[in-house]
């Protein structure tokens, strides 16, 4: 979701506007802008303050506004969610981490990558096909069966960090990830 906030307006001030966004859990993930009526430092650090994730100086003009979530969207497409929450598991992508209620889940590179792939997936069922590909593993081939010991690698992983076993088998199809 993306949010242009006008510095003044009628019945409110585009501050307050933008706190009163912040609080509400439903655009918690929402881009504010906060659109200035002139470039002044101190008006810059108040709309940061007040939540705003940028600025921009107006008038603004359709052309000016598709430029900017243009540029904005493909920024957030070169830098994905560093941080990815699912229930109890909690995977940092920054850090290259992942922690069940907090616990640390010790993983090699391919089952955190798997990790991340399921949660990205919760309660689906992905075929070992989809997993590889998932992974980014198609070159050099690997054999469908290495899925197997991944699998088994994650889960003896997850059973240590008090995870119990979100992952099932589908007989023949593949293997799901429960968020529940």
């Amino acid at each position: 979701m993306w949010v242009f906030v006008e510095w003044v307006m009628d019945d409110l001030a585009g501050l307050e506007l933008c706190r009163r966004l912040r609080a509400d859990s439903r655009c918690a993930d929402a881009h504010i802008t906060m659109v200035l009526d002139n470039d002044d430092q101190e008006d810059r650090r108040r709309a940061l303050r007040a939540g705003a994730d940028d600025y921009i100086v107006g008038p603004l003009d359709r052309t000016i506004v598709l430029d900017r979530v243009m540029a904005l969207q493909s920024h957030k497409q070169r830098h994905p969610a560093q941080l990815f929450a699912i229930g109890q598991l909690t995977i940092d992508m920054a850090a290259l981490r992942s922690t069940w209620a907090g616990t640390p889940i010790e993983l090699r590179p391919n089952e955190f990558r798997l990790l991340r792939f399921f949660a990205e997936n919760p309660d689906r069922v992905l075929s070992r096909e989809e997993l590889i590909s998932g992974l980014g593993k198609q070159e050099p081939p690997v054999d469908e069966r290495t899925v197997d010991v991944w699998i088994g690698r994650l889960r003896r992983a997850l059973k240590s960090a008090g995870a119990g076993n979100p992952l099932r088998t589908i007989r023949s199809l593949g293997y799901v990830f429960d968020s529940n």
